[in-house]
């Protein structure tokens, strides 16, 4: 399994992630107490974002939620009790229909594009992807280029040469994407309604889209997923068969 770069928050910001996130240090979380129109907002958000999930739920979203009467709520925690009750619906009086009943929000971070079309093969849930045509991809996690790298791949002899071609694609988007907005910027006029701010991010869109297909299938990104208990003991099967 390739790094996962764990996320560094202040005592403050865990204290108030424990009672919305599952975790606070993995790549798979899920979302809990807050209002379904809450996470599905921030899901939408999350598409257009180059920030983690936890990272953009507090810069953005908890000035707007009353979060006083959770201040004793940790999502972290007490799990077992609700664990208890599924395996015993499920195993003991093999009802699965159950499963239809709740929805999660799922996060999945720094997940190869290779991983995300696996994770959204099935129709049944719902998919909100780290969007290459509004974010730069050329952006370091942890002082490396966010690709994928498989630990069996780098201790072979191409491992060497692996990183390097990788660092290279990487090295070439970025260049790419500075020289395309330049030229879009300089052959595509500004709109006299638009102001500075819409222009700008307007033509960023142009390039990122114009240059995305330099990225290789190895590229991480962030994916959110909503669907069923069942929809997701379909993904887990479907999962665990795929070579």
């Amino acid at each position: 399994m390739t790094v996962y770069v764990p996320e560094e928050f202040t005592s403050a910001e865990e204290d108030i992630l424990r009672r919305y996130f599952t975790n606070l240090d993995g790549p798979v979380f899920a979302l809990v107490n807050l209002p379904e129109v809450v996470k599905g907002a921030l899901f939408a958000r999350y598409s257009r974002s180059s920030k983690s999930l936890r990272r953009l739920f507090l810069d953005e979203f908890v000035g707007d939620l009353d979060i006083q009467g959770d201040q004793t709520v940790d999502a972290t925690m007490g799990l077992e009790r609700a664990e208890e009750l599924y395996e015993k619906v499920f195993f003991e009086y093999g009802d699965d229909s159950v499963a239809q009943l709740g929805g999660v929000h799922l996060a999945c971070e720094q997940a190869s594009n290779v991983l995300t079309k696996i994770l959204e093969w099935g129709r049944l849930m719902s998919y909100l992807e780290q969007s290459t045509r509004y974010i730069a991809y050329d952006a370091r996690l942890g002082g490396r280029y966010r690709y994928f790298r498989d630990p069996a791949l780098l201790s072979s002899r191409f491992g060497t040469r692996y990183v390097g071609d990788m660092d290279r694609m990487f090295d070439s988007y970025s260049l790419l994407l500075a020289k395309v907005t330049d030229h879009v910027r300089a052959t595509v006029p500004r709109d006299v309604a638009d102001s500075d701010f819409v222009y700008r991010q307007a033509t960023r869109a142009k390039a990122l889209d114009a240059v995305r297909g330099v990225l290789p299938a190895a590229s991480m990104s962030n994916v959110g997923i909503y669907g069923t208990g069942q929809a997701f003991e379909m993904l887990l099967l479907r999962m665990r068969a795929h070579p």
